[in-house]
């Protein structure tokens, strides 16, 4: 049976510091690496193996994919790396304190913008966008593709094409699979692995820093899932 193997990545110095954070590339929290090395020597104890791993361009994402290999000894394994399992793109929130931004536009309204299914929050600033647009990781992207704010349904709308295109062939091959991403991407995965509705995904918790197994069917159906 396929083994497919989800992670969301370790603390980031923003979520310590309660930040909208996004397509913003910052890196892990000493928090953070803890949680990513600690669970890389689970891995080993257990003797879980790895054969092909798949991640964002994000570094927190990146930083805990490869704590997780070197770890379990397991460096050898190819990794690739896509802008298509980068976080969820906050657009003009990113950046912003949780807590200032409530003050600002109202507790309702950011409830909505982070915990709706299809509503995006307010798209990036020009000078956000630039960023983005002049960000080496993105060089070869038709602009038209990079996001400017994304709800979880604009999210998953780049992930399972990936999912479809890239990962499952890997799973088909009864591969043992890493997918070290981000609290949204992640969400996108397991909605449709899993069939979980639109409204229930979007509340959905994922630990970060601790890998949750999935034990797939021959036709990659949902049989169980645990973390580590």
């Amino acid at each position: 049976m396929p083994t497919l193997i989800l992670c969301r990545h370790g603390q980031s110095v923003w979520n310590a510091e309660n930040l909208f954070t996004g397509w913003t590339d910052v890196d892990l929290s000493e928090q953070g690496v803890e949680e990513a090395t600690t669970s890389g020597d689970r891995l080993k104890q257990e003797g879980i193996e790895i054969d092909v791993a798949f991640t964002s361009v994000l570094q927190r994402a990146i930083k805990t994919t490869y704590y997780l290999l070197e770890r379990s000894d397991q460096l050898f394994v190819p990794v690739t790396k896509t802008w298509r399992l980068n976080e969820r793109h906050y657009g003009g929130l990113q950046g912003l304190n949780k807590d200032a931004a409530r003050e600002e536009f109202g507790e309702d309204q950011v409830h909505i913008w982070r915990r709706s299914y299809d509503i995006a929050p307010p798209e990036a600033t020009a000078e956000q966008r630039e960023l983005d647009l002049a960000d080496r990781k993105y060089q070869g992207l038709d602009h038209r593709v990079i996001p400017t704010s994304e709800s979880l349904k604009d999210t998953l709308g780049r992930v399972i094409p990936y999912w479809n295109d890239a990962i499952a062939p890997e799973l088909l091959q009864d591969k043992t699979v890493l997918v070290s991403a981000h609290g949204n991407s992640l969400r996108a995965l397991i909605k449709h692995i899993e069939g979980v509705s639109d409204e229930d995904i979007v509340g959905y918790e994922i630990k970060t820093g601790s890998p949750l197994i999935y034990e797939l069917d021959d036709n990659l159906g949902f049989v169980s899932k645990h973390y580590l």
